[in-house]
């Protein structure tokens, strides 16, 4: 408990930052999911509370995610009741544990370092793009779309284009001004004023627009901004308005086979995008904190049951959200419980406040988060490490852009095999030849893929030759190259080639090669 005392400063100014991005981010979803407005809210509050207590993460922020849109989208028109689909989602959620039990947290390791961090500038610029519409005061795509093809037919960048045209004057002067602000709070004079390093730019920006809307409004002006281009939580009356926000599973819908078809859907999807949020998350924590993955499975599979049994949508990991927490100067998870708990205390008593807030002064803080993690230095450094790391980073970033979070990441670990497999190919086997003598080695694992640089160097060993055939590097070599040194082995002595294997102790070359060198006498 005192290491999280001992941040309490750093985690409750970087909560209130999370808050702020959240709460548009869970009504988004959640409209753009066909749910009711208020699973969002409740999903993001048992994401921060429950799953960040739970959690082995010290800065991942967990909500519903952009990612499950379509699916959710899906199941519930497919159940077309409501209580059927929360049952599918306690159903993903248990199934999530038991994941969690058998292990398969292991899978995120797979994923490389340089798709991480595309993934990462992907939803990156994603903000950027995503965002700008609302910077300016085009609200007609809901909150938190990170999709390419939007619900108005109109994809990210046709969107753009379109936003452009229905600029709303009063909008834009907050967007510009709050991005300025945050540009501003980030700068070394601020940064050397302990007293106004308390209060986290965000806010600043929030209180800033809020607070020169309501005077636009107060005082008759027309340029005011409309309620739909604020945020817009549901207001309950008294007590019992408000629980009737909560909605609990219906368990005769267990026979269903579409529940559980929606369920183990949900299970399989939002763990994948959990495990790449917690390896996202790990890169961008300045401490290079590790988080324990089959743990994350199981908190994730415990606040999605505990989501679904109230009302909630399915919960995973969230790039932006966790982005905006480190990037704000979280230091441990008690920013994220505090965040969920404020959510809550919000929603109840005080949404008409927070329906004050301009979606553009959001927006640009989002914005703002999204250039911090596409910064033009990280491209510069993909670049200098070569092509075989910035193409795989490019590949994830363009799929990223032009499909979804999870095709993306699928597409940029191919290309990224692909270099894997071109560079074990060009350099598991290294021939060199001075004059008649030649030396053949091979390093590391020399695999199928290989077999036929092996047989055309071997063909071209002219007559009278001495070859030296070096495996005491090799850490694997497949049998059809093995048959092939075979059968020139057997047959070198055709061409009076005479030969020279050197085999390491306990290696994969040892005793692979079965054929016995031919003697010079045999030669002859």
């Amino acid at each position: 408990m005192k290491k999280y005392l001992k941040h309490a400063g750093a985690d409750a100014s970087a909560s209130i930052v999370v808050l702020l991005v959240a709460l548009p981010l869970c009504l988004g979803i959640a409209l753009g999911s066909g749910a009711p407005l208020f699973s969002g809210i409740i999903a993001g509050v048992v994401g921060g509370i429950v799953i960040g207590f739970l959690s082995g993460s010290q800065l991942s922020v967990s909500g519903p995610a952009a990612g499950l849109t379509v699916i959710v989208a899906t199941a519930i028109t497919k159940l077309q009741v409501y209580e059927a689909f929360l049952l599918a989602v306690v159903i993903g959620g248990l199934l999530q544990v038991i994941l969690g039990f058998l292990k398969a947290g292991v899978i995120g390791d797979y994923v490389p370092n340089a798709v991480i961090k595309g993934m990462l500038a992907a939803i990156g610029l994603i903000l950027i793009l995503k965002q700008f519409p609302h910077l300016i005061g085009y609200d007609t795509d809901f909150e938190g779309d990170e999709s390419f093809i939007q619900a108005d037919h109109q994809n990210t960048f046709t969107a753009l284009f379109e936003a452009v045209k229905y600029i709303t004057p009063t909008a834009l002067v907050i967007g510009v001004i709050s991005i300025l602000l945050l540009m501003f709070w980030e700068s070394k004079f601020i940064k050397t004023k302990k007293s106004l390093k308390l209060f986290p730019g965000a806010l600043i920006v929030v209180l800033v627009g809020t607070l020169f809307n309501e005077y636009l409004r107060l005082s008759g002006s027309s340029y005011a901004l409309e309620q739909k281009h604020l945020v817009t939580l549901p207001v309950a009356e008294n007590v019992g308005s408000f629980l009737s926000f909560f909605t609990f599973p219906d368990i005769q819908f267990l026979k269903n086979p579409d529940v559980w078809m929606s369920g183990i859907t949900l299970a399989i999807v939002a763990s994948l995008e959990t495990l790449l949020g917690i390896e996202a998350a790990d890169k961008l924590d300045p401490l290079k904190r590790v988080t324990p993955t089959n743990r994350e499975l199981k908190a994730q599979g415990i606040g999605n049951m505990v989501s679904g049994m109230i009302g909630g949508l399915p919960l995973t990991s969230v790039v932006v959200r966790t982005s905006a927490n480190i990037s704000a100067g979280a230091k441990s998870k008690m920013s994220t419980i505090l965040h969920g708990s404020m959510m809550l205390l919000c929603v109840m008593f005080v949404p008409t406040i927070l329906n004050k807030i301009p979606l553009c002064a959001l927006a640009a803080v989002l914005i703002f988060t999204g250039y911090k993690l596409a910064k033009v230095s990280l491209f510069k450094e993909f670049y200098v490490k070569g092509w075989n790391q910035f193409v795989p980073f490019v590949a994830t970033i363009a799929a990223i852009l032009l499909t979804d979070l999870l095709i993306g990441i699928l597409v940029g670990i191919c290309v990224a095999l692909f270099f894997l497999i071109r560079s074990n190919f060009r350099s598991a086997v290294m021939v060199v030849n001075d004059d008649n003598n030649y030396l053949i080695r091979f390093r590391k694992d020399v695999s199928f893929l290989n077999k036929p640089i092996v047989k055309k160097k071997l063909e071209e060993v002219p007559k009278n030759a001495f070859v030296i055939i070096d495996a005491e590097r090799a850490d694997f070599i497949d049998k059809d190259v093995i048959e092939e040194v075979n059968n020139f082995l057997c047959h070198a002595h055709l061409k009076k080639i005479r030969v020279e294997v050197k085999t390491g102790q306990g290696r994969a070359s040892k005793n692979i090669f079965t054929i016995p060198q031919i003697t010079e006498d045999e030669n002859l």
